[in-house]
């Protein structure tokens, strides 16, 4: 890192997204409950209001994250990352007290709106690590979102018991410690000379993605994400139903398969991706990442007993080479004045496959273990998320070309 300051800005972004997917992580035990509490609907009509909920939150982050990228260009990083979590932490308030559904879906209409603070933490990253740091400094990221899986939901079940509220006044909490914590040690990462004014062309996500269509390069690269994203979803999208479905294990089980892989990819995000990038460059070691996936995804869809799965969470594990290693070629190759928008547009392209992977994968699923499946194949999903991978494999190959010529 660049020196000390940036050292303790690194520290502090990644505490903020380390906090700030706990608090996620934290209610999705106790969402069921609470909408049922809250409609007196079943579990499985409960599932459909949750499904909603997610795609409310996803949609408001496609929507405004370039606006909050843009906005950090403009002012500051600072002062948009504080408002992001402090309306974080309004979000989980809401939550905590509503005394309906509609209340729910406007604090996840506002936790959307935010960005939950990730747009302008990528931004932050992208000012003050060195260009030898980069992909490190974004596996920070990752290694906080991997974490915060592990810790989040465990967290949330236990205070769970005590009430289906509970754990959203303990997201909020921690949004008020972190909130706290910033206003008295975080620096501003954006000198004034290095502002752009705000453009309302480009803070929309087809503005944003207009701005990435300028350089090639960049627009190639959002392709790759956007492939990565999809498959990567499969994961959290139908592995509780494959598991119980194909070797009958229990939530505990499930449980701790999912923070086995969480603990995996936190190895590989926080221990290997220096290492490995420093070798080979970020460029191999993407095309590594999307290849050893591919390879785990492949095993995935192909177990015949659950020991399999856990084998093949090692090469899976890699797919955190993926995205900070894409994110560090891709600021390499814009205008310094653009890294807020740049993050903002990469996490619109996040957002969208957010709204769209979990229905793709579900149903792909639902359809090849259903009464009327042509083959039944539980693994269905897993194999379509290899099959994806490999073509970004193909893609970024195109596209290292392209930049290298």
């Amino acid at each position: 890192m660049a020196d000390g300051r940036a050292r303790g800005g690194l520290l502090f972004v990644f505490l903020t997204v380390l906090l700030d997917v706990v608090g996620i992580g934290m209610v999705i035990p106790i969402l069921p409950s609470l909408i049922g509490e809250l409609t007196g609907e079943t579990v499985s009509a409960a599932a459909v209001d949750g499904g909603w909920l997610i795609f409310v939150y996803a949609g408001m982050q496609f929507l405004f994250a370039p606006v909050i990228g843009n906005l950090s260009d403009r002012f500051g990083r600072r002062p948009l990352l504080l408002a992001s979590v402090a309306t974080f932490g309004l979000d989980n308030l809401i939550c905590a007290l509503a005394p309906n559904l509609a209340w729910l879906f406007l604090g996840r209409t506002l936790a959307g709106i935010s960005g939950g603070s990730y747009t302008t933490a990528g931004a932050y990253i992208a000012d003050v690590a060195t260009p030898e740091n980069r992909a490190k400094s974004f596996g920070l990221m990752g290694v906080a979102f991997g974490v915060g899986f592990v810790l989040g939901p465990a967290l949330g079940g236990l205070a769970g018991e005590l009430g289906p509220r509970v754990p959203f006044f303990a997201a909020a909490a921690l949004s008020a410690v972190n909130f706290a914590i910033g206003w008295v040690f975080l620096k501003e990462s954006l000198p004034p000379e290095r502002r752009r004014p705000f453009s309302l062309a480009r803070a929309n996500p087809l503005g944003a993605l207009r701005q990435m269509r300028r350089h090639p390069t960049i627009l190639g690269l959002g392709a790759v994400i956007v492939i990565y994203q999809i498959a990567h979803d499969a994961n959290p999208s139908v592995w509780a139903y494959a598991a119980k479905l194909r070797f009958g294990w229990s939530e505990g089980e499930i449980g701790l398969s999912l923070a086995a892989v969480g603990v995996a990819m936190a190895v590989v995000m926080g221990g290997l991706i220096g290492p490995v990038v420093k070798r080979f460059g970020e460029w191999r070691a993407a095309l590594a990442g999307l290849l050893l996936a591919a390879v785990g995804f492949t095993g995935y869809a192909f177990a015949t007993a659950g020991w399999v799965m856990f084998v093949f969470v090692v090469p899976f594990a890699f797919i955190g080479l993926i995205e900070p290693s894409i994110r560090a070629i891709a600021v390499g190759r814009m205008p310094e004045d653009a890294q807020g928008e740049l993050q903002g547009a990469i996490a619109s392209l996040k957002s969208l496959t957010m709204v769209l992977s979990p229905i793709l994968m579900t149903r792909l699923f639902a359809w090849f273990t259903g009464a009327d499946a042509p083959v039944y194949f539980p693994g269905a999903p897993f194999l379509a998320a290899s099959v994806l991978l490999v073509v970004g494999a193909a893609l970024l190959t195109r596209e290292k070309a392209r930049d290298a010529g």
